[in-house]
C-alpha cells in the first residue's frame, strides 16, 4: 500500500489552547473521514500528516485519567493569575503550558508510518532526548512514566518535556511539550502529571541563560524528521 511520508509544518506562533485544539480537531477529523471513505468506497485516496508548533498563553490542561485534585489553586486564583484551565482528551494528567514552552502536536496518520503507539509515543521521547544531547545535556526517559527527565533514578529527577497524546484508527494528536524559556514558577500550582515527589526544570535553567527558541525548533524539528523518516512541506 502507499504510503504518504509528507509532513506539512504549520507554525501556529503563540496562539490560545482552546482555538489550537480546534484546529488540531479539524485535521484529526479531516484525516479520519477520508479513511473512512477510503474503506467505504475501496478507494486508496493518501492521507495528509501535519507537525503543529505553537505556544500558548498560560493554561493548565487535564487529561481524561488525570485527577483535579492535581490541582493545587481554586478558580478565583487562577483568574487572578489570568491562567486558563480545561479538561481535555488527551492522556495523562495535569501539566502547564505557557510562553517559553516548546509544544508540537503531530497529527500523523500512523497508517503512513508504523502502527505501533508505543513506538510512536519512544519516537516523541527520542526526538527531544537527541535535541537535548546537542546541549550536553543527557536527557533520557523514566521506566513507567512517559515524557523526558535528567537525573533519573537519583532524588534529583526532574522532567523538562511532557507528553500526551490521544489516537484513533491510527490517527495522532496532541503531543509534546518541552520546557525552553518557560517561567517554572507555575508548576508549583499543581502536582506536574500528577507525579508527587519530582521536579520540573527548563532547558535555561539547566543551561543558566536563555535559549534560542527558533534553534530548539529547528532542531527538534529535525530529530523527528530523521527518525519518522519524513518529507516536510
Amino acid at each position: 500500500m502507499e504510503k504518504n511520508k509528507k509532513v506539512k509544518i504549520i507554525d501556529l506562533g503563540l496562539k490560545p489552547y482552546i482555538e489550537s485544539l480546534e484546529i488540531q480537531e479539524d485535521y484529526f477529523n479531516g484525516i479520519i473521514d477520508l479513511k473512512r471513505s477510503n474503506r467505504k468506497n475501496q478507494t486508496s485516496v493518501l492521507t495528509d500528516n501535519y507537525l503543529l508548533l505553537v505556544e500558548h498563553p498560560p493554561v493548565f490542561t487535564l487529561g481524561k485519567s488525570g485527577k483535579i485534585e492535581h490541582l493545587l489553586v481554586n478558580q478565583e486564583t487562577l483568574a487572578k493569575k489570568g491562567i486558563e484551565f480545561h479538561q481535555t482528551n488527551r492522556g495523562g494528567d495535569i501539566t502547564f503550558h505557557g510562553p517559553g514552552q516548546l509544544v508540537i502536536y503531530p497529527i500523523f496518520d500512523l497508517d503512513n508510518f508504523f502502527t505501533d503507539i508505543h513506538k510512536y509515543l519512544r519516537f516523541l521521547e527520542q526526538a527531544v532526548i537527541d535535541a537535548l544531547k546537542e546541549y550536553g545535556l543527557k536527557a533520557k526517559r523514566s521506566p513507567g512514566e512517559t515524557g523526558v527527565w535528567l537525573d533519573v533514578n537519583t532524588p534529583f529527577a526532574r522532567k523538562i518535556c511532557a507528553m500526551g497524546v490521544r489516537a484513533s484508527r491510527w490517527v495522532t494528536m496532541h503531543g509534546l511539550a518541552l520546557n525552553i524559556n518557560i517561567d517554572l514558577g507555575y508548576f508549583d500550582h499543581i502536582v506536574p502529571c500528577g507525579i508527587q515527589g519530582k521536579g520540573v526544570t527548563s532547558l535555561a535553567e539547566e543551561l543558566g541563560k536563555e535559549i534560542d527558541f527558533e534553534l530548539v525548533k529547528e532542531k527538534l524539528k529535525n530529530h523527528l524528521g530523521s527518525l519518522f523518516d519524513v518529507h516536510w512541506i
